[in-house]
């Protein structure tokens, strides 16, 4: 009999109803694999796979014309404390479909995400180290889980096609600790932890702080942040996307949302004039839909949206109301691939970050 829970409930293809799903292929990026992305069809056929020279920091995603942008952990600052193990980039490359690097852009301690601009900017996070005083501001968490008395601090950056710095923001400058509290249970190593970010306008970048459970948005001119959403709405959230009409997308994961015992995950659609829920999706029950970390979603051009249960390697895509077309669960289960991050999390894993799919037009290569 099959051992490991999350086979034996079914991987690849679960399901598919075609006169609903989008058309197209889902990209994937398994967080254990050895440099290894998937490019599967609406029937869960493999169509394409690169080999790339460094296990996922985090995720992949196409660009225009179908060159594959991949965060790859180079490990090369070091372990600045043992999540760093799991969550650290390093390498923002661009790569041919036949895996040859176009171009990259290394800093090392860059973590989660990065965009890619058309014009060959790159939109990243980063951390700095605060130490002494600057450590002590920081409010909240477990007390004495700092790394090594260090508190690391976000930072985004944002680069052009060579590399030049454009522009920076620093979360120790801008934000007031006393406004932006850890969460109780959250070591003291990270602080805010921005898990995505994504430009809104010319001027405007929206950022998720995983870590105090708060979605902000920023003016890239003066530094200021303003809060479009707090822990009294979202829990530990990840993936903020504009999603047009004025609204951004979310995945709401739910650890310990603020007045529930109940965990479970959903999707939001928030509009960024009121703070108000213009769409939601949760499952029925609510419990059987639930990621502690990662996941994703990705509102299609039909109007769909393509949800990624990340911890379970679980994708699926939910018409406007919220009906489930199709169903996937990444079959590749491995251990981490370098020996020092399968001891610190041991154990063999499916796990995505996010998924995304592209209409056949967008991959003209295939």
């Amino acid at each position: 009999m099959e051992q490991n829970t999350l086979k034996r409930r079914g991987i690849g293809l679960i399901d598919s109803d075609p006169d609903l799903a989008f058309p197209g292929y889902t990209l994937y990026a398994p967080l254990a694999g050895n440099g290894v992305v998937d490019l599967v069809d609406l029937a869960g056929e493999r169509v394409h796979r690169w080999q790339l020279p460094y296990r996922p920091g985090r995720h992949a995603r196409l660009l225009p014309g179908g060159t594959l942008a991949y965060n790859g952990s180079t490990l090369a600052a070091g372990v600045l404390f043992p999540m760093w193990r799991k969550y650290s980039g390093g390498s923002m490359g661009k790569y041919a479909p036949d895996g040859t690097l176009l171009a990259e852009h290394r800093d090392d301690l860059q973590h989660h995400d990065a965009h890619h601009y058309d014009d060959g900017r790159i939109l990243y996070t980063a951390v700095e180290p605060l130490t002494g005083a600057a450590a002590a501001r920081i409010r909240g968490g477990v007390p004495g889980t700092e790394a090594d008395g260090t508190v690391w601090a976000d930072v985004i950056r944002e680069v052009d096609a060579d590399g030049t710095l454009l522009w920076e923001w620093q979360a120790a400058a801008h934000l007031d600790p006393a406004d932006h509290v850890l969460q109780p249970h959250y070591w003291r190593e990270h602080w805010p932890l921005i898990n995505s970010v994504h430009p809104l306008d010319e001027h405007t970048v929206v950022a998720s702080l995983r870590s105090v459970s708060a979605v902000i948005l920023i003016d890239r001119r003066t530094g200021r942040a303003t809060t479009l959403t707090d822990r009294s709405t979202v829990a530990q959230q990840h993936h903020v996307t504009p999603v047009g009409d004025g609204r951004v997308l979310l995945f709401d994961n739910g650890t310990f949302r603020t007045g529930e015992s109940v965990t479970y995950s959903r999707v939001l659609e928030i509009d960024l004039a009121t703070g108000e829920l213009a769409w939601t999706y949760q499952d029925s029950p609510r419990e059987a839909f639930f990621t502690p970390y990662m996941g994703g979603a990705q509102r299609l051009a039909n109007g769909n949206t393509l949800i990624t249960e990340a911890a379970f390697g679980r994708i699926f895509e939910v018409t406007p109301d919220r009906r489930i077309c199709w169903e996937y669960v990444v079959p590749s289960f491995t251990e981490y691939p370098d020996a020092g991050t399968a001891e610190t999390f041991p154990g063999v894993s499916n796990a995505i970050f996010r998924a995304y799919r592209y209409a056949p037009a967008e991959i003209p290569w295939l």
